[in-house]
This record gives C-alpha cells, sequence and structure tokens, in this order.
C-alpha cells in the first residue's frame, strides 16, 4: 500500500532477496540476505542514554484517523507520529531500506512456492500486548481477514491473494496464497501491522480505532490525543523488545510551515520533519541543532484523472508533459536544499535500483509538439491563445493540499507555463483529510499535485496502474488507482511485477509496464521528495550515534532509542 502526501544523494538497493530465495529454496531468508533477528530500531548502541525526560516535535499534518486499514488511513503522518511508534509488525523496514524479521517473530519467516506459495510465521513467545494478553496467530488471521472482506478498507493488495491463514498453533501463523505474491515481506508489516484480534473481535473495528486507542503492541502507547492540538504518547509497559528512555514524546500540530520553523528556533519544539520550501532552508546551519536532507523512495508527481475532460485523453495529456519546465520547478523549489537534485524521469525514484529508468526524459518543453498533438486531437486556439474543442475550454483544475507554499509556488510556475502553451490552470488547495480521504478517491478532481510514501523499495505497482484498482463497484471503493487509467497495456506488466517470483523479470516488467506510463501519461514525475530530519542536539541524544532516516515510517520511529539529555 501507499500513502499520499509523501516525504522525502542515497542510492539504494533493490530488496529482491526473497524473491531470490522463492525460487530456489523453501525457507525464506530475510531481505537484507541473512536471518538475524535484530529489529530494524536496533542499531549497535554507541552512546549512554539518560533515563526519563518529555520529547516534543512537531507534526505538520494530524491524522485523519487511526483506523490504519480503513479508507481514512491514508495519511503518512498517521504511520510518522502514531501508528509506527504502537503497532508490531512480522517484518521491519530498515533505515538500510531492507526487510529484516522483527522481534515480533522468532527469526525469518518459511517460505514455500510450490504447490501454492505458504509463509510460516513463527512468533515470539516474548510478544504480548501492553495488556499482557500474548500475540497470537488468531492476531494475524483478524488482521487478514478484517483487510480482505472488510468495508471502506483503504487498500487490500497482497491480503486479497491470501487464501487462509492457519492459527492452531497460538505461536505459529500459517498464511496460504490463492496466488503468488512477491513482495509477502510488507503483509503484517508495511503501513498496517497486525491487530489484537482479543480486543477488537466483535466490535466495530473502524468506530473503535479511529479516534485513537489506549493497547500497543510497539514501544510507545497512546496517552492522549487532542483533536487539533497534540498527540502524547508513553512507553508501553510490557513490551518486550528495546524500551524507550525517554518519559513521553509529544507531537505538536503545527501545520504551518512558517510557524513550524518558529517552533523548532524558539524551542517550542526539539525537532521536526518538514517538508522542503522554497528558497534557503530556514533551519539550516543553527547552532545546535542536526540538519539531514537526502532522497530517498518518496516523490512528488503530478496526478491526471484520466476519466475527466480534457484529461481523459492522452494527447492533452502528453501535450501538457511537453509544457512543463520540470528542471526548472525542481533546481527553484529543492536547489537551496540539495543543489544536485534532478527531475525524476519515472514514476518511482532512483532508490529503487535496476527498476528505475528515464522514459519520461523525453518530456522536455516543446511548444511544437504541443500544437501538433493538440491540433491532432481536434483542439483549436481561440482569441486567448487557450485550446478549445466543441465548446470545451483547456481550463484545467489543480487539487492540492492548503498551507503548503511548496506547492503553491509549483501552482504558480505551472500557471505560468502553461498559459504560454494554451492551457488555463486554476488552483485548489484543499485540507489533506478532503483530499486524500474524499475527493481524489471519487474521482473529484482533474489533476492532483501531491507526493507519495512507498512502504519499501519493492517495484510492484499494481495498485496504482492496474485497471481492477480503480475505485468502483467491484473492489468496494477500495481501489488505488485513482488516475482511473485503464490499459491493458499497462495491466500485463504490472500485474506480472506483483505476481512474478524471478527477480530479473520483475525488474523487466516494471520497466516495461514504465514505458508504457510514460506513453500514457496518467502522471507526470517531478522530483524524488527531500527527507529531512531537524533535532536539537542540544537536547536530544541518540543510542545509535546519529539520527536515522526510515524513508518508509519517518524518524521518529527509531524514538525508543532517543534520550533527553
Amino acid at each position: 500500500m501507499i500513502h499520499r502526501r509523501g516525504r522525502g544523494v542515497v542510492l539504494l538497493t533493490l530488496t529482491l532477496a526473497l524473491v531470490a530465495a522463492a525460487c530456489s529454496s523453501s525457507k525464506s531468508s530475510s531481505a537484507s540476505g541473512g536471518s538475524s533477528t535484530t529489529p530494524a530500531t536496533a542499531a549497535p548502541t554507541t552512546v549512554a542514554a539518560k533515563q526519563g525526560g518529555d520529547m516534543v516535535f512537531s507534526a505538520e499534518q494530524e491524522p485523519d484517523c487511526a483506523d490504519w486499514i480503513g479508507s481514512c488511513g491514508g495519511s503518512s503522518w498517521g504511520v510518522y507520529a502514531y501508528q509506527g511508534l504502537v503497532m508490531p509488525r512480522a517484518y521491519e523496514f530498515t533505515d538500510k531500506s531492507t526487510y529484516v524479521p522483527s522481534v515480533l517473530l522468532t527469526g525469518p519467516a518459511d517460505l514455500k512456492t510450490s504447490p501454492a506459495q505458504v509463509v510460516t510465521y513463527h512468533i515470539n513467545p516474548k510478544a504480548v500486548w501492553s495488556d499482557g494478553q500474548p500475540i497470537t496467530s488468531t492476531d494475524f488471521k483478524y488482521t487478514w481477514d478484517q483487510i480482505a472482506h472488510g468495508k471502506d478498507i483503504y487498500d487490500t493488495t497482497g491480503y486479497s491473494q491470501i487464501a487462509s491463514v492457519d492459527d492452531t498453533d497460538p505461536h505459529t501463523a500459517v498464511v496460504t496464497f490463492s496466488s503468488t505474491f512477491a513482495d509477502w515481506q510488507s503483509l503484517f508489516g508495511g503501513f498496517y501491522g497486525v491487530l489484537p484480534s482479543h480486543l477488537l473481535t466483535g466490535q466495530d473495528r473502524d468506530a473503535a480505532m479511529k479516534n485513537g486507542f489506549k493497547w500497543s503492541g510497539g514501544p510507545w502507547m497512546l496517552d492522549h490525543w487532542t483533536k487539533g492540538t497534540e498527540m502524547k504518547f508513553v512507553p508501553n509497559p510490557t513490551y518486550w523488545g528495546k524500551k524507550p528512555n525517554a518519559a513521553s514524546i509529544t507531537f505538536k500540530f503545527i501545520t504551518d510551515t512558517a510557524a513550524e520553523v518558529a517552533a523548532v528556533k524558539s524551542g517550542q519544539v526539539e525537532g521536526a520533519y518538514p517538508q522542503a520550501s522554497p528558497g534557503p532552508p530556514a533551519l539550516k546551519g543553527l547552532a545546535g541543532m542536526s540538519f539531514d536532507a537526502v532522497s530517498g523512495l518518496n516523490y512528488e508527481a503530478l496526478w491526471f484523472n484520466t476519466a475527466k475532460a480534457p484529461l481523459d485523453s492522452k494527447a492533452v495529456r502528453q501535450a501538457l508533459a511537453y509544457s512543463t519546465d520540470r528542471d526548472a520547478i525542481v533546481q527553484q523549489l529543492f536547489g537551496p536544499t540539495q543543489p544536485d537534485i534532478k527531475p525524476i524521469q519515472a514514476i518511482m525514484t532512483p532508490a529503487y535500483g535496476p527498476v528505475y529508468t528515464e522514459p519520461f526524459a523525453k518530456y522536455k518543453v516543446d511548444l511544437n509538439q504541443v500544437n501538433t498533438l493538440m491540433t491532432g486531437d481536434g483542439w483549436k486556439k481561440g482569441a486567448d491563445g487557450i485550446w478549445a474543442k466543441n465548446g470545451t475550454v483547456a481550463n484545467i483544475e489543480l487539487k492540492t493540499t492548503a498551507g503548503n507554499k511548496r506547492r503553491l509556488l509549483t501552482a504558480q510556475i505551472l500557471q505560468s507555463e502553461w498559459k504560454a502553451a494554451g492551457f488555463n490552470l486554476v488552483l485548489n488547495a484543499e485540507k489533506a483529510g478532503v483530499l486524500f480521504g474524499q475527493d481524489l478517491p471519487a474521482g473529484n478532481f482533474q489533476a492532483g499535485l501531491y507526493a507519495q510514501t512507498p512502504p519499501d523499495n519493492d517495484p510492484g505497482f499494481c495498485l496504482l496502474w492496474c485497471s481492477k484498482n480503480i475505485p468502483g463497484p467491484s473492489n468496494g471503493n477500495n481501489g488505488q488507482n485513482w488516475d482511473r487509467i485503464n490499459d491493458p497495456a499497462l495491466d500485463k506488466p504490472w500485474l506480472d511485477a506483483d505476481t512474478n517470483l524471478d527477480p530479473a523479470a520483475r525488474i523487466k516488467d516494471a520497466q516495461d509496464g514504465t514505458v508504457v506510463l510514460a506513453e500514457d501519461v496518467p502522471a507526470l514525475p517531478l522530483d524524488p521528495f527531500p527527507d529531512i530530519n531537524v533535532i536539537n542536539t542540544d537536547k536530544i541524544g541518540t543510542e545509535q550515534g546519529t539520527f536515522l532516516h526510515n524513508f518508509a515510517f519517518g524518524p521518529f520511529y527509531y524514538s525508543n532509542y532517543w534520550f533527553v539529555k
């Protein structure tokens, strides 16, 4: 599953050890190539930690809800500032962008691929929920059943391909697939984790979770969530892994960029995970402050609703791509933070390793191409210089998140560039909850500007591009293909990339799918979103010696290793 908003020069190795193992053995290895049970949060301890004290950080978005598997659970900040701190998961996606078994398991899961794919998880007998009840195979079964068969689910990818979960042995979950799923290590982990069946069975799960819950299977547990103000977490006393050093961690909701900068500078908060803003980084170079910016898995793009005129025309979408100076946009937005940053030329980042190719590189500003495409599609320019066809004017509404100065500047640049090419762009900034929770899933948009937050660097993107994932009655309106692109030439490679267990074949599938995307242009990639960590190192330290980036779960994922100086 992918969460909308996105974060973000490190190039990472594509994690495909799991499928290599699947082709040759009935026993899986961790994606890092070994059998270590060391969790993602357990880097070697290098610094002595003090105990106690309160940590306070800013959060630039408030989660829409805490029902992680529900349609309202698509906010990445729900993961960064809540879900990642409390949910147990089978496999961890690490700061090295590899998968390893978590402390929930005794070691790597067993993987068999014939006659059907079967994954057997061995649950750590020390693993318990915050109420002291053991985490069992029934929790795996309940989680699968809720995702695969529930209503109003954010994303069912992978879980819908599970035929059964055998929970006969409480410490062994045997997961049998109806069809192969290559990214199985993201299941019962990723952005969902494992849910407590003993607390939720027989209840309305969404109602029980959406406004916050006190149970936990992670290092932290919720103390309180004051809507519009803050969320505070305290240590989970029953956690069997690395317990937090601090007495609490609080996230203040500061959604305005300038206010967030002021809060860090004044000491109101000890750190932030800000989006990159136009101009010189306001928090870079401050005394006693760590500022680290790298590019990872997250990326920003323009997203086109291919079911809405005039963007239902491939020629129009291609013409817009030839109208956009992406080099100028990326340099103006991110150059001061990352001088060497370049536009991405696929709808993924170079962090995906050999999967990443550059078929979108052909789209540079070329007004002759724009004219050829538009006139060939039956459009003519009016006296105002704007294209029109059969009484329809090439007016395009762009929806994005409110209060984001960088995206406002992006829209202003696009207005100028597209006006010169004959398109009239109107900006509509909305609250994140409205944009991601209502308008985009319902198809109530023409174009969108936002970022994606992938759960890992797996090359399977059928959830975004396959026609079966267009939200509608057939999938309970749960699909993630918000662009409504419907092309059999896209379905085949991306379906194959999801199911093929041969790593070389998966790379080829994804590359083929990317070529078709560059032809169809359901989206236009912009940049690898800078991942920025800002920490007041005069006040906060870490046992790990450095504040790590986790490109899926954000920096607070490691906060159980942090301490107040």
